[in-house]
C-alpha cells in the first residue's frame, strides 16, 4: 500500500511482530490443535473398538470402525497441509452421528459390548470437530443433538442399558464439555475476525492517506517543474539572437505554460484510460514544432491504453527530453530521432528520444538544474514509470522513457559498457 516498490524494512535492532493474529491464522491453529486432540482420543479408543468388534454385525461394524478411525488418522495430516480441514472434520461429525444413531442395528451381542460402547469415548471429539467445521448455529445444534442421541442409546439394552439417570448424566457431561469447547472457539474466532476488520479499516485509511500525500507531493512538484521550464525559457530568450532562436524561445514559453496546465489537470487518482495513439499524436505534434527535425518512428500504438495521469507524465517528460536536446546537443545539423512503441518487450509505453550531438556527463549537471531530475525522472517515478538516460561527451544522448517500470528493467535495458566507463550513468 505504500508508494515504494518494496516492503518496508525493519531498522536494526527493531523487533517486528511475527505471525500477527488473524482469522486465517486462528483457523490454522484451531484445525491443528483439535485434530491432535482427536488423534489422541482415537488412539485410546481404538483398542476398545477392536475388542467390541465381534459383538457387531458383520461387515458393517468393521466398516464403521475403518471409516471413523481412518478419518481420525487422516485429519491431522490434512491440518498440517492446510487442505480440506473443515470438510474432513465436518464429514467425521456426520459419520459419528450416523454411527450413534445406527448403533442398535449393529450391536448383535449387547452382553459382549458391556456398558460403554466405543462410540461414547469419541463424543467430545465429534462436538469439537463440529465446532471447527460448522457455522455457530449448526455447531450449537450438533453439540446438543449428538449427546442426547447417545444418551438415548445408552439407556437401551444395545447401549448398555444403564438406565435413564446415568444416561442423562453422560449426555449432560458431553453437552457441557462440548459447549465449553464451542464457546472458546467461537470467542477466539470472533476476536480474530474483529482484528481482521480493524486491520482492513486501518489499511483502507492508510491507502487514502498515501493517495492524499501523493497528490500533495505532486502539487509541490508542479512548482519545481514550472520553475525549471520558465528558467530554461528565460535563459533561451536571453541568448536568442537569430529568428530561429527567438522562435524556439517562444515555443519553449508555450511549452512551459502547457506544463502548468497539464500538471493542474492531471489528478493521480484519475484512472480514466486514454488511447496510446492520442498520446503519440500529442508527442509527434510537439516534435514537429521544433526548428530541428526529429526522425519519428511510431509503432503498435493503436490497441493500447494508459491512465490519463500517466499520459501527462510521459508527454511532459518526452517534451522536456526534446527541449534538452534542442538546447544542449547542437544545431539543426545534429541528427535527432523519436521512437514511440506500444506494447514492446520492456513496457506498455516506450518512448526513446535520441540525438548524436554533444552529449554530457551526468555527474557534472548542477543540482539546481531540475530538467533531468524532476521534469523527467521523478515525474515518471511518481506514476510508476522509469526514465533511463545514457550519455557520453561527444557521442550523443539517449533518453528512454518506459511505463510501467518493473524489477526486471535494470537488466532488460541494454547499456553499452563504454557508456559507463567515462563516469556517465544510467539513472532510473
Amino acid at each position: 500500500m505504500s508508494a515504494t516498490n518494496g516492503p518496508a524494512r525493519a531498522l536494526p535492532g527493531q523487533n517486528q511482530p511475527r505471525n500477527p493474529i488473524s482469522r486465517a491464522r486462528f483457523e490454522r491453529i484451531a484445525g491443528r490443535s483439535v485434530s491432535a486432540f482427536g488423534l489422541v482420543f482415537g488412539l485410546q479408543t481404538f483398542p476398545v473398538a477392536i475388542a467390541q468388534l465381534p459383538a457387531l454385525k458383520a461387515p458393517w461394524g468393521m466398516v464403521g470402525v475403518v471409516v471413523v478411525f481412518g478419518l481420525l488418522a487422516i485429519i491431522p495430516i490434512l491440518a498440517i497441509a492446510q487442505v480440506y480441514v473443515r470438510t474432513a472434520m465436518g464429514t467425521f461429525a456426520v459419520v459419528y452421528l450416523i454411527s450413534v444413531v445406527t448403533w442398535p442395528l449393529l450391536a448383535v451381542n449387547p452382553d459382549a459390548i458391556g456398558q460403554k460402547p466405543w462410540v461414547w469415548f469419541l463424543c467430545t471429539v465429534a462436538t469439537a470437530y463440529a465446532a471447527v467445521a460448522f457455522p455457530l448455529w449448526l455447531a450449537a445444534a450438533y453439540t446438543f443433538i449428538t449427546p442426547i442421541a447417545y444418551g438415548i442409546i445408552r439407556a437401551l439394552p444395545s447401549g448398555g442399558g444403564v438406565g435413564a439417570e446415568i444416561a442423562g448424566l453422560d449426555s449432560v457431561y458431553a453437552i457441557i464439555l462440548g459447549g465449553v469447547i464451542l464457546v472458546i472457539i467461537a470467542m477466539l474466532r470472533q476476536a480474530a475476525s474483529a482484528v481482521d476488520d480493524a486491520q482492513s479499516a486501518a489499511l483502507a485509511k492508510y491507502a487514502i492517506a498515501v493517495r492524499q500525500h501523493a497528490t500533495e507531493v505532486e502539487r509541490v512538484q508542479v512548482d519545481a517543474i514550472v520553475h525549471d521550464s520558465v528558467l530554461t525559457t528565460l535563459l533561451s530568450a536571453a541568448s536568442a539572437r537569430t529568428p530561429e532562436a527567438k522562435a524556439l524561445a517562444a515555443r519553449m514559453a508555450s511549452d512551459a505554460i502547457g506544463h502548468l496546465h497539464a500538471a493542474e489537470a492531471a489528478d493521480p487518482e484519475d484512472q480514466t484510460l486514454v488511447g496510446l495513439d492520442r498520446l503519440s499524436d500529442r508527442i509527434t505534434a510537439a516534435a514537429a514544432a521544433f526548428s530541428s527535425p526529429f526522425a519519428i518512428d511510431v509503432r503498435d500504438v493503436e490497441v493500447h491504453t494508459v491512465p490519463v495521469h500517466v499520459t501527462e507524465a510521459v508527454y511532459s517528460a518526452t517534451v522536456q527530453a526534446m527541449v534538452n536536446s534542442m538546447q544542449h546537443a547542437g544545431g539543426p545539423s545534429v541528427h535527432r530521432s523519436l521512437e514511440i512503441l506500444g506494447g514492446g518487450p520492456l513496457a506498455t509505453v516506450q518512448v526513446t528520444v535520441r540525438d548524436e550531438g554533444a552529449g554530457f556527463d551526468q555527474g557534472e549537471v548542477p543540482a539546481e538544474r531540475l530538467g533531468l531530475r524532476v521534469s523527467i525522472r521523478e515525474r515518471l517515478s511518481k506514476v510508476g514509470g522509469l526514465a533511463r538516460i545514457t550519455s557520453r561527451p561527444g557521442e550523443g544522448t539517449t533518453v528512454m522513457i518506459m511505463w510501467p517500470a518493473s524489477e526486471d528493467d535494470e537488466s532488460a535495458v541494454p547499456v553499452e559498457a563504454d557508456a559507463r566507463a567515462d563516469g556517465s550513468e544510467v539513472a532510473s
